[in-house]
């Protein structure tokens, strides 16, 4: 496994994202409310501003090309991360999760996200450098995940199918209504699950499953751990916010399944051609981003047809 990051950079970056995390639950989010788009536009900006500076120390201290990979890298995940907002929304309407308990939920989802995300990412690079064909395993992957997101068809989608969710139901018993923010009640002397625990381990398997796309999407760009973990994780900080920045507007971007379509084919193609020809860091960043930024116009000059309805 190879990194850049000295011990006293993973140290100081693993402190600065605790420290986030506990200034954002233990003083801002302390009491449950309804986060309001005021609110959620600007701990986004903090987010991609934080991501940003970090990217600009990356540059400064590693050199210009682990700084692109930084970026790449961020933006990837970023992008890809906002599909998988489409699915969290659909688990926090199924549950019916109250609008002043949702922040809790997605805290505590993208803390085992952080995790998962983690342990994914070190596994990754340690095969990767030590089995170089796993490469090609990746990209046959993202080429295989970008077809299927390019020719998947809307399905409904029923959160309390989830193999987490199912698992826990089978062995331990759960309530069907909320009590406050509670995330467990004792009735009748039984200590039950709230719906409120069960939509975070569903919002937990969809991270699971997007991250199977977005992680080996991240090592076409870099085979770097502190590379790939740091956009990865600044990228999933920012998720909450996002969130309930465009949990209103999200059917608008209808177009961007297939941008996530091009990008996962081109950094598929990437790891597939990676012992025939190396495309240049600065060639992926410029594709990466204005892939994004075509398919996010378009959607807005191009608004999707309303869907028909059967008349009475």
């Amino acid at each position: 496994m190879t990194t850049v990051g000295t011990p006293l950079f993973w140290v100081g970056f693993n402190v600065l994202v605790l420290g986030m995390l506990v200034l954002d639950l233990g003083v801002f989010h302390r009491k449950a409310h309804a986060v309001s788009l005021k609110e959620a536009s600007l701990w986004s900006g903090v987010w991609v501003v934080l991501a940003c500076l970090f990217g600009v120390g990356v540059w400064h201290l590693l050199g210009a090309d682990y700084g692109k990979q930084y970026f790449a890298g961020y933006l990837i995940e970023k992008a890809l991360s906002v599909d998988n907002l489409f699915v969290i929304l659909v688990v926090m309407g199924f549950f019916a999760v109250p609008k002043e308990n949702q922040h809790k939920v997605l805290f505590w989802g993208v803390l085992g996200a952080l995790a998962m995300r983690a342990v994914f990412i070190f596994v990754g690079a340690a095969l990767l450098s030590r089995f170089h064909w796993m490469m090609y395993g990746f990209g046959i992957l993202l080429v295989w995940s970008a077809v299927k997101l390019l020719f998947q068809k809307e399905e409904e989608l029923n959160p309390e199918r989830n193999f987490l969710v199912r698992a826990y139901k089978r062995f331990f018993p759960a309530t069907h209504h909320y009590v406050g923010a509670a995330f467990f009640i004792k009735e009748d002397g039984v200590r039950k699950a709230t719906p409120l625990f069960l939509s975070v381990l569903a919002v937990e398997a969809v991270d699971l499953v997007f991250a199977v796309d977005s992680i080996p999407a991240v090592f076409a760009i870099s085979q770097d751990a502190f590379i790939v973990y740091t956009s990865n994780i600044f990228a999933i900080l920012g998720l909450r916010s996002l969130y309930f920045l465009l949990a209103g507007v999200m059917d608008k971007f209808h177009l961007l399944k297939y941008g996530l379509s091009l990008i996962l084919l081109f950094v598929g193609a990437k790891m597939l051609l990676v012992d025939i020809y190396k495309i240049p860091i600065n060639l992926s960043l410029i594709l990466i981003g204005g892939i994004l930024a075509l398919t996010v116009v378009a959607s807005l000059l191009f608004p999707a047809k309303p869907k028909a309805t059967d008349e009475a």
